[in-house]
């Protein structure tokens, strides 16, 4: 018996959720020996899933738990921390089904915006100056008190929340913006620190912390860094670091080490973080891979499934990567009307002109009786492309995405040309 499988049986695991990022996870882990299965948590971009898993539907199946126990689920990856809101979810802890994800306090890094600007104060991490507002007036007066340009957030982050990040440069911007939020949680206000912005992402696992990439994800819609920010990312780029040569991991990590091992934090951890006056300052942790780094890192794996199996089970890791690829880069072919996703037009034909070189994940397309792709929604395929070194995954992921018709579709063409290397504007 290996650590891919269990009772003589391949690892059986179940990925939560939905598009390209569940497809993505499904296939390396299919792969390398795991049997897989997906949970549709969403009503919409079942196909990918579908084309490497059995899939189930959560109108059909609203506890995943009956299917945990009925397939004998070693353990779950799910792709979004709204798992740990769902009626559930208290079921699957108590279970001790292994998940590939904090949950309790060590959701919290995540979930609540000022929990982790409290942790930060108490471990000297560098922070933004940020307030709390309950409302428009708390606002308000958070600005004539404070001026500054200020990113605004929701309190408690979930795909679901009533105000999506809003990068504001002047006060001026903030202060508009204050006029047309929905006050229902409240809002988040963290100082603008500027466009030097970078991530890193890590492994904590048998109470020690192991990096794995540094990396840039492209949020605006357009060329050139313009436009709003897309509600995910148009592109990333990301740079093998178990060494942390950016330095990111050990200001901005490392000091939060007591406090993994007081929660019995167990999975991934990502920090972004801007540079001001050439010092990292936390923008947000995520306790997830990430939504453009998933495939990455597992693809950068030489045993992806052995890897994420010791993490859920909270054992000592022995990494291993693959030397043929140190880089890799993402890049999202957007469909009609995105990112401004009530613009709506009907569901165009996508058609793949030429074999590919790279790995295409499928997000919201379909198939057509006779077995005919066409786009569903807004965002359409993901590429992704490793390299020997940033210039050749770049180019690599250029080349295939050209391989993709979708009338009035996009990308952008300028993935690499700023915001890398990590710090650069």
């Amino acid at each position: 018996m290996t650590a891919k499988e269990t009772a003589g049986r391949p690892l059986r695991v179940m990925v939560l959720g939905v598009g390209s990022f569940s497809q993505s996870v499904l296939n390396v882990l299919r792969k390398d020996g795991a049997e897989v299965h997906a949970y549709l948590t969403r009503d919409y971009a079942h196909y990918p899933p579908s084309l490497e898993a059995p899939t189930y539907l959560q109108e059909i199946h609203p506890n995943p738990n009956d299917l945990i126990r009925e397939l004998e689920i070693d353990f779950v990856i799910p792709m979004s921390i709204d798992w740990h809101d769902a009626d559930w979810a208290a079921e699957l802890i108590e279970n001790k089904t292994p998940v590939l994800s904090p949950f309790g306090e060590g959701m919290r890094l995540e979930r609540e915006r000022d929990f982790g600007r409290v942790l930060s104060e108490k471990y000297g991490i560098r922070f933004p100056k940020s307030h709390v507002a309950q409302n428009k007036l708390d606002a308000l007066q958070i600005l004539d008190d404070h001026p500054n340009a200020y990113v605004i957030k929701n309190p408690l982050c979930s795909p679901t929340s009533p105000v999506h990040t809003i990068i504001c440069e002047t006060v001026e911007d903030t202060r508009s913006w204050l006029d047309r939020l929905d006050y229902a949680e409240g809002v988040f206000l963290q100082e603008y620190l500027g466009p030097r912005e970078a991530g890193h992402i890590a492994f904590v696992s048998g109470g020690e912390i192991y990096s794995l990439v540094t990396n840039q994800e492209y949020k605006r819609a357009f060329n050139g860094n313009m436009g709003i920010i897309a509600g995910a990312p148009l592109g990333g780029l990301a740079e093998l670091d178990p060494d942390d040569k950016y330095g990111l991991a050990k200001e901005l990590i490392h000091p939060l080490l007591p406090w993994f091992r007081e929660t019995n934090f167990h999975g991934p951890v990502q920090v972004t973080a801007c540079k001001r006056d050439d010092k990292w300052f936390v923008v947000e942790y995520n306790v997830r891979l990430g939504v453009t780094c998933t495939p990455l890192i597992l693809g950068m794996l030489e045993n992806p499934l052995e890897i994420v199996y010791k993490v859920v089970n909270n054992k000592t890791l022995s990494l291993k990567f693959r030397k043929d690829r140190p880089f890799a880069c993402s890049l999202t072919l957007a469909g009609f009307g995105y990112p401004y996703i009530q613009v709506t037009g009907p569901n165009l034909p996508v058609e793949l002109t030429e074999p590919l070189s790279c790995d295409l994940w499928w997000n919201e397309v379909d198939v057509d009786k006779s077995g005919e792709l066409f786009m569903t929604g807004h965002r359409i395929a993901d590429f992704i492309a490793f390299g020997d070194n940033v210039k050749q995954a770049i180019a690599n992921a250029y080349e295939n995405i050209k391989k993709v018709r979708c009338l009035s579709s996009y990308y952008r063409t300028d993935v690499g040309d700023t915001k890398w290397p990590p710090g650069m504007p």
